[in-house]
């Protein structure tokens, strides 16, 4: 396990990226504190599905009971100003 400050881990990521890879665990301090943790994915290649089964059997979620096919999407329009001019607006 290898800790490492905030300001250690901003200037040398990609260093303790490499690490993360090869297995290592980097625990992130503030102050001396253990804030979080990075660790390597185990299955990147995993379905969200399948990542989110085990929340499932333990009943903490419930999985939709049919797939949502992207081809029947439609686009809604909403009443009132684009998000993006009230972001802009919210700026000033």
């Amino acid at each position: 396990m290898i800790r490492a400050g905030i300001k250690d881990l901003k200037n040398n990521l990609s260093r303790f990226l490499v690490q993360v890879k090869a297995g290592e665990e980097v625990v992130i301090t503030e102050r001396g504190r253990p804030v979080a943790r990075i660790v390597a994915e185990n299955h990147p290649d995993k379905s969200i599905r399948t990542a989110l089964a085990r929340l499932a059997q333990r009943g903490l979620i419930t999985l939709p009971s049919r797939s949502v096919g992207k081809d029947h999407l439609e686009a809604v329009e909403a009443p009132g100003k684009p998000v993006s001019e009230m972001v802009i607006e919210d700026r000033r």
